[in-house]
């Protein structure tokens, strides 16, 4: 293998995520593709869609030159209108072409994966033109296919895979965003600490300590008098920081202590990427 040792998890995750959506999609019926997924705004067709436009992306392949209806109400800015071309332009795709899409698209991926021999901190073209890291590329790719497997097995009445390599990838990216969540969006006080306590199949405690700057960092070490205390599950963790649920719909699964304020504040502004 090329692959640099850095950037084997990524396509490891990659893979595994893959390959269980084409498991999932390709006995579906017409109808089924149909089902709306915790997605806003998408169903089952427009989420496998959205993930062969991910990766016809990371090919290299030109976008489709498509123009988007207006009476999309889910799309309000310049990165869903970004994201939406690669589904819109698939809407009316069967079944078969679907899968046979899906299909084609992971021998290529899995073809040029094999003969990746750059540099992890080699710059690539990111989505609006945007530049990052080949190591960042694939991180961000490989939690966003994870999620959106997730997706799918919520709409399909399929549980499954919520301590996968992918799992693990996307624990690390969502816990990369919590002090942005914490310490800026929540405005928590400064020189606090708010603790987070997730449990089942991917478990973890981690500190959010808050400077007197107001600057907020991730930490391992638990804190004694923590200003709040939330406890939940990795699954409603995820679901709530991707944007698929409300506060208010998974009240009776997250249990916050400490500063109803403050852990109200937080959880309203949980979610990180949608």
């Amino acid at each position: 293998m090329s692959l640099h040792p850095t950037l084997q998890p990524y396509a490891d995750a990659w893979t595994h995520s893959i390959e269980a959506i084409s498991e999932l999609v390709t006995p579906l019926v017409e109808g089924e593709w149909n089902r709306r997924t915790p997605c806003p705004g998408w169903s089952v067709r427009d989420v496998v869609s959205h993930v062969i436009g991910l990766d016809c992306e990371m090919l290299g392949d030109p976008r489709p030159i498509h123009t988007l209806p207006r009476d999309l109400y889910h799309v309000t800015n310049d990165i869903q209108r970004y994201m939406e071309m690669q589904v819109d332009v698939r809407r009316h795709h069967t079944a078969p072409e679907m899968t046979s899409e899906l299909e084609y698209v992971i021998i290529r991926r899995n073809r040029q994966l094999r003969n990746e021999s750059r540099d992890p901190g080699t710059k690539v073209r990111g989505p609006l033109g945007s530049e990052l890291t080949l190591a960042e590329s694939m991180r961000r790719h490989a939690f966003d296919v994870w999620v959106h497997e997730q997706d799918l097995r919520t709409a399909l009445g399929r549980p499954g895979n919520l301590d996968s390599p992918g799992a693990h990838i996307a624990r690390d990216v969502l816990l990369d965003a919590l002090p942005d969540v914490v310490a800026v969006k929540a405005d928590a006080p400064r020189s606090s600490a708010i603790v987070f306590d997730i449990h089942g199949p991917v478990e973890f405690l981690r500190t959010i300590r808050v400077d007197i700057q107001g600057r907020g960092t991730l930490e391992t070490a638990p804190a004694l008098g923590p200003a709040a205390t939330l406890t939940l599950d990795w699954e409603t963790y995820v679901r709530l920081a991707c944007g698929r649920v409300t506060p208010e719909a998974v009240a009776d699964r997250v249990k916050a202590e400490g500063d109803p304020e403050l852990t109200g504040a937080i959880l309203r502004n949980f979610t990180v990427t949608q």
